[in-house]
């Protein structure tokens, strides 16, 4: 009843407002004496009103908190008055053209010209608002925005687009917010031992730029309590496994947790293995999920690293090596980390592990499958096709078989043509992907290390 009553208010409140920029745009026609006189007061009465719905469009939703929600929210009610006063306008001065073009053409123009500019300042107002507002809009529907906004017809399917994909935003978030507020004393992430998050290969944890993307925020929210490896982005597995022992005992020592929980993703999983199985690290970890880890290596590396030839691999290797430098790595190995992932190396190093006790640590792994090369943003839509071609069905990176390790084993994908990508596991686009929430994901994940004592 409630949702019904509100679906109602939004109806009549959209109605309202459309009715209103309506009289304004077109009832500049009837101010002039020639043609109806509308008195001063009337004219500044529906200029309150369009001033109005430029600064309260629509109806206050229930549930959207946060200033950028909110905009998004007024944004989209902006563009959908924008269009349906848009039509009421153009079938208006159609009327016009016939009642007035032969004695008044002057007061047709003008009006004509008067509703041009006042539907413009509305759609700027809705546009800027999602533009600067939306995270789902992405680059590209950006792009694809701007660049049709000049062309009949296609402008209102690209609009209505966006309208849609934002609309679908306010909605999601909403849902998420209620869902978080509703279990807020639970604390569900509120694990014994706090989380480890551990990158994968080439990249960086930055202040700037999260590598988990959302999921750190939702995970807090929840109650959990986030550390990072803040290790290098490129090195081999035991070098790597090294810097996150030391990481380890770093937080151990600071903070008197006593263990730490690691999720580890793609490279990072095999770096971890190796701290709590070959390294010294194991009796301070209480966990180790792995994130779309090459347990098996991938067999499309080995190809490429036979196929390059030496000096271009140097090449490649000699100028990543540098920028990471600037950026804070000490001692980058671009090709050590390269072949540490191939399947030949990745044997040799799983068996070392294995023949290496991890103690009583809770082990576990998860995959995902793109279905689709065209879903994976680049460069995951030019890998996918190599890695299928070598490997199999795979994430864009990493083939299926090789995800599976640990005690437990989640697979992960979506009906239809979507999939889950190797970047969509760690939220690295911010996309909210039908089917599979990923922020709610890790949620559950760490709930569940929370209800097995970890």
């Amino acid at each position: 009843m409630k949702a019904a009553l509100q679906k109602l208010g939004e109806t009549v409140f959209f109605l309202l407002d459309t009715v209103v920029v309506s009289m304004f745009c077109c009832g500049t026609a009837f101010v002039q004496p020639e043609y109806g006189g509308m008195p001063l007061w009337g004219f500044l009465l529906l200029l309150a009103g369009y001033i109005l719905v430029h600064l309260f469009p629509g109806i206050p939703k229930p549930g959207v908190h946060g200033k950028r929600l909110c905009i998004c929210y007024r944004g989209v009610i902006c563009l959908k008055v924008f269009l349906a006063t848009s039509a009421i306008s153009i079938l208006f001065h159609i009327w016009l053209w016939s009642e007035l073009m032969t004695a008044h053409w002057q007061l047709w123009c003008g009006s004509a010209f008067f509703c041009f500019i006042m539907e413009a300042m509305l759609f700027w107002d809705g546009i800027l608002r999602v533009y600067a507002a939306s995270v789902q809009l992405g680059i590209r529907n950006r792009a694809v925005g701007m660049i049709c906004g000049m062309i009949p017809v296609i402008n209102l399917l690209v609009l209505r687009s966006i309208i849609h994909t934002v609309s679908d935003e306010v909605e999601f978030e909403t849902k998420k917010d209620r869902i978080n507020r509703e279990r807020a004393a639970l604390q569900i992430c509120r694990t014994r031992y706090p989380l480890l998050l551990v990158h994968g290969v080439f990249f960086r944890d930055s202040g700037l730029i999260n590598y988990w993307g959302r999921i750190p925020a939702e995970l807090e929210r929840n109650g959990a309590v986030i550390y990072y490896g803040n290790h290098q982005s490129a090195a081999s597995i035991p070098d790597s496994a090294a810097e996150l022992s030391a990481r380890i005992r770093q937080i151990v020592r600071e903070t008197g947790c006593e263990k730490v929980n690691i999720i580890a993703h793609s490279k990072g999983g095999l770096d971890c293995r190796y701290a709590v199985s070959v390294g010294n690290a194991a009796p301070l970890v209480a966990s180790v999920t792995t994130i779309n880890t090459p347990h098996r290596g991938c067999g499309f590396a080995d190809y490429l690293l036979e196929k390059i030839p030496s000096a271009a691999q140097e090449k490649i290797a000699s100028a990543y090596n540098t920028a990471l430098h600037k950026l804070g790595d000490e001692h980058p190995n671009f090709m050590a980390a390269v072949r540490d992932l191939t399947a030949s190396r990745c044997k040799e190093i799983c068996q070392e592990m294995d023949a290496a006790s991890r103690g009583n640590i809770f082990c576990q792994s998860v995959g995902s499958r793109l279905n689709h090369a065209s879903n994976g943003k680049f460069p995951l839509n030019f890998t996918y096709h190599l890695v299928k071609y070598f490997d199999g069905p795979n994430d864009g990176l990493v083939a299926e078989p090789s995800f599976h390790w640990g005690e437990r084993y989640q697979f992960l994908t979506t009906d239809g043509k979507r999939g889950i990508s190797h970047g969509d596991m760690v939220d690295l686009n911010r996309e909210n992907i039908p089917g599979f929430d990923v922020r709610e994901f890790y949620v559950q994940l760490v709930a569940d290390l929370k209800q097995r004592g970890l």
